[in-house]
């Protein structure tokens, strides 16, 4: 990054710039939070309705189309850790318009040929590739967020990161659906999905001046092999940054178990039936969103790791067990109060947000590398949280399975306290060995 970017993006500055400058919000990338949002929300209009929609329109059935949803599941995963690899090559604006690229063509020959045809091999390799495209243009987009942003309020810029990102997805984009079914359907809503991102890359790609991000971040002598293989041994180098990795995939791994069975434990054995279930994730949901941004501007004036200690992890642990086993207690009469424990899950999921703010200051020699990595973490959880209960739900049952989720944000916290920025890292040496050396004096 250039001393002239820094400089800039470090001073608060007067006039509108100042204000979103102290806001925490990049005055320089606005138009970026802003395409990102647009983007996502045409990435979630799908996301309340796509599986049901293949399996009636080519897949043949459920299992079938949740076996594009896994191929989707996997492209998402190996995108996300490369967008942080490639952002460090190319650059991040670079990663972003291939990643639109991506998703805009392959959505269209989705929609065009693979649906309108009732082909199901066509679904699985369209819908599939497709994965790649939004991992390559959010992540890089944070890559860019935390290559610019200065340190004392990048908390406060990842925060509106997630504020935008979980506002489109799925928040915003089911809600737009839940309007634009009943008027163009299924597959015109599908189409419309496809302009409203559009809309968004745009945006995002040309708006944005800031010229950090339309340059590679790694030094001009590594080379692309070196690069990726980086965004992986950090993970030995630094193992700091891998143990941040693991503590990312906790952190929803469980939000994306809990959705495998909760469904059916809300609806049906509790009794709230399926739209109030439904309001109970717009709940979560959209506490989340607001949660996001709180927890990222607060990060930067308690710390990074005490938010997520707290916050985050214990507050995760404790919420999670709340959400199921109070329901449960209660019955469908108190469904007030589930919404109350849904919004208190929501909120410190928000807890974890300054993690993107704390792994690459822990290398702030490879941050796309450690970019890499987080993201893996992030694609990962939409794995490891179904596998979980896919494995204990029979032996254990629900109520086991979320005791699990509760134990891993116990881990998780464990995790955090070893997530010392160098300078942290550093202090506390310098104590240890002034401690040591006031001990042998006075021997």
């Amino acid at each position: 990054m250039s001393v002239t970017a820094t400089s800039r993006l470090s001073e608060p500055g007067g006039g509108f710039a100042g204000l979103l400058n102290r806001w925490g919000l990049p005055a320089p990338l606005v138009l970026g939070y802003l395409g990102l949002l647009l983007f996502m929300i045409g990435d979630g209009v799908e996301s309340g309705f796509i599986a049901p929609y293949m399996a009636d329109n080519g897949a043949g059935g459920e299992i079938h189309a949740s076996y594009v949803i896994t191929v989707y599941g996997v492209a998402v995963m190996l995108a996300s850790w490369l967008s942080g690899a490639l952002s460090e090559l190319w650059g991040p604006r670079r990663v972003m318009m291939v990643g639109l690229a991506i998703w805009v063509i392959f959505d269209a020959l989705f929609l065009g040929v693979a649906v309108a045809g009732q082909s199901y091999p066509l679904m699985l390799v369209f819908y599939g590739i497709r994965g790649f495209g939004y991992p390559m243009f959010a992540f890089g987009f944070l890559v860019w967020i935390t290559a610019v942003a200065p340190k004392a309020r990048l908390g406060a810029a990842v925060g509106w990161f997630y504020f935008a990102f979980t506002g489109g997805l799925p928040t915003l984009g089911s809600l737009i659906a839940s309007f634009t079914n009943p008027v163009f359907g299924h597959y015109g809503t599908l189409w419309l999905s496809v302009g409203i991102l559009a809309l968004g890359g745009l945006i995002c790609v040309f708006g944005v001046r800031e010229r950090t991000g339309y340059q590679r971040l790694a030094p001009p002598e590594v080379k692309p092999v070196q690069s990726l293989v980086s965004s992986v041994s950090i993970a030995w180098k630094k193992p700091r940054v891998g143990l941040g990795m693991i503590a990312r995939v906790i952190n929803t791994a469980p939000e994306f178990g809990m959705l495998v069975f909760f469904p059916t434990i809300f609806a049906n054995q509790i009794g709230f039936g399926e739209g109030r279930w439904l309001l109970l994730v717009s709940v979560i949901y959209g506490t989340n969103i607001f949660f996001n941004l709180i927890f990222g501007v607060l990060s930067d004036k308690m710390g990074w790791r005490n938010t997520i200690f707290w916050f985050g992890a214990i507050g995760c642990a404790i919420s999670i067990t709340l959400l199921y086993f109070v329901p449960i207690a209660l019955g469908a009469d108190y469904y007030w109060v589930a919404l109350l424990v849904g919004a208190l899950y929501g909120a410190t999921l928000a807890g974890f947000v300054p993690i993107s703010a704390l792994l690459p200051s822990l290398a702030p020699e490879n941050k796309g590398g450690a970019m890499a990595l987080l993201n893996l973490g992030a694609g990962a959880a939409a794995f490891v949280g179904p596998a979980i209960v896919s494995v204990f739900l029979g032996p254990v049952g629900a109520a086991g399975v979320v005791i699990i989720f509760a134990a891993l944000y116990l881990v998780a916290a464990v995790i955090v306290r070893f997530l010392k920025l160098p300078e942290e890292a550093g202090e506390t040496a310098a104590k240890g060995a002034g401690s040591r050396a006031a001990s042998t004096a006075t021997r």
